[in-house]
């Protein structure tokens, strides 16, 4: 009984957080009482690459872009997609780095989608047979809120390990 109670509270707080207010094209920025990402990193052995997918809410990104670019921008629009791909790699390869077993590892841009009220901006990393251990810098969103929450999640040869890093702390490390 404890356990269903305990699944609605969690559930029923977890929608009244939620932005509820949209248009069709365009969610309103509406300040919402937390400020979090999610980066997910998978090594993918078959093809040698590490995948990284970066999910965060799309209105703290475009803000966080217009304010470090100086531009007005709406990366749900079609029309300014070519220009929201330049920024979001130019940003995010600015305040995620990766190191993978102790070499520098340079992220490849992949692209950006738009799903409800977040963004997903994907990566990879090429020429990745295996890892032992995987250093990572993430201030994603930290020039925007100081309540940022940057939470991590890395998978390697199905295991997978966790971490979250506040505001201001920026490092993380995972062993294989």
């Amino acid at each position: 009984m404890m356990v269903i109670l305990y699944k609605w509270l969690f559930l029923s707080a977890w929608y009244m957080l939620l932005p509820l207010h949209t248009t069709a094209s365009h969610s309103v920025a509406s300040p919402h009482p937390f400020y979090i990402s999610v980066t997910e990193m998978n090594h993918n052995a078959k093809d040698q690459t590490l995948e990284i997918s970066c999910k965060m809410f799309f209105d703290d990104l475009e803000s966080t872009l217009e304010q470090n670019y100086k531009t007005k921008l709406d990366i749900t629009n079609a029309q300014q997609k070519s220009i929201a791909d330049k920024l979001i790699a130019d940003y995010i390869k600015k305040h995620l780095a990766i190191t993978v077993d102790n070499k520098s590892a340079p992220l490849q841009y992949v692209g950006y989608e738009i799903d409800k009220e977040s963004a997903y901006c994907y990566f990879q990393i090429s020429h990745i047979a295996s890892m032992k251990k995987l250093n990572i810098t993430n201030s994603l969103l930290y020039d925007f809120n100081t309540g940022q929450i940057n939470i991590m999640h890395v998978i390697v040869n199905g295991h997978r390990q966790s971490t979250k890093l506040d505001y201001p702390q920026q490092q993380a490390a995972f062993t294989f």
